[in-house]
């Protein structure tokens, strides 16, 4: 991902024209929209893409927390807000950063550096990411994890000596894992480096096996060659 797109959700003019001034010096944001509204950024959002958002918590039309609950976590997002004792609820959610007003630029920057973790494709051995679960972050190695298992509204990362229930979707998961991943089934990504042999219908990792959607098999075969 060369640049992230962003939008930004506030009903401070004042503070969306500081965002919009930060966005600007950081070379890998793309500001795509910005609004006071956030009923109109979730029109927005239902016919255009973004990676993450500059969310504002306490709104009039529609608070921060609950714009969450709508959108999703499809979505990365940075809240924004004068109030400290929001931050905690806050946190209950799929977030990368929470910023308390008035930002300094120097405190954003550090911000969207996480949100560049975030978003990175890792590439080579010995990688790794850090997640959220069970209140704590954890640092994961790619060499480490067998597969990925899609929960609903949440992901399990599995790996050799642990697994991981994580607030996050498959489709984000794969723009975080190196190549040596893949989707085989509309709710697993195995690491390929863990695979033991391949069934008709099913991949035989240690301890573990996965079933192979119809529609993956090709691709799957093809990371293979």
């Amino acid at each position: 991902m060369d640049r992230i797109k962003c939008i930004i959700v506030d009903d401070e003019p004042l503070a969306i024209s500081l965002l919009e001034h930060y966005v600007e010096k950081i070379p890998f944001l793309e500001l795509v929209y910005s609004t006071e509204n956030p009923i109109q950024a979730l029109e927005y959002l239902q016919k255009n893409d973004s990676d993450l958002i500059f969310l504002d918590i306490q709104m009039p039309e529609l608070t921060g927390i609950n714009f969450m609950k709508i959108v999703g976590a499809d979505q990365k997002y940075i809240l924004t807000t004068a109030y400290s004792e929001y931050a905690l609820e806050g946190y209950e959610h799929n977030i990368v950063d929470y910023l308390l007003k008035p930002i300094s630029f120097e405190r954003f920057q550090k911000s969207v550096l996480k949100a560049q973790e975030r978003f990175s494709f890792p590439q080579g051995e010995n990688t790794h990411f850090f997640v959220k679960s069970s209140g704590q972050r954890h640092r994961i190695g790619f060499h480490e994890i067998l597969y990925v298992e899609s929960i609903k509204d949440y992901v399990n990362i599995r790996t050799e000596n642990d697994e991981y229930i994580v607030l996050d979707t498959l489709k984000s998961m794969e723009s975080q894992l190196s190549e040596k991943f893949v989707r085989i089934h509309k709710s697993f990504i195995v690491n390929i480096e863990k695979v033991k042999s391949i069934g008709a219908k099913k991949v035989i990792l240690p301890e573990y096996e996965i079933p192979i959607g119809e529609s993956y098999r090709a691709g799957l075969l093809d990371k293979l060659k």
